[in-house]
């Protein structure tokens, strides 16, 4: 029983002290640390709201087919010409 207790408490001693060393290492590269964490949310915050930017023109280039669309049922625009328009939208990208 005593032996389990001492191999218990030899193990706690252990992971104490390599949690120490561990802390202490950490404490050396803070500055480090911190560097990458930034960079690492900027680069998250970019994908972000690069996602949504996306997400934005593709809706809006959606609402202008619809809208050209429109234009052609209603006969104020030829189908050649709105095709015309939607082509050359995709050259700005």
């Amino acid at each position: 029983m005593s032996l389990t207790l001492a191999s218990s408490t030899l193990c706690q001693t252990l992971a104490q002290g390599s949690a120490s060393s561990i802390i202490d290492a950490m404490a050396d590269d803070f500055p480090v640390i911190i560097v990458f964490g930034v960079m690492g949310l900027v680069g998250i915050i970019g994908i972000f709201f690069g996602t949504l930017s996306s997400v934005a023109n593709t809706k809006e280039r959606e609402k202008t087919k619809r809208e050209m669309a429109a234009y052609v049922a209603e006969g104020s625009m030829t189908p050649a010409d709105a095709e015309r328009l939607l082509r050359s939208d995709k050259d700005d990208d």
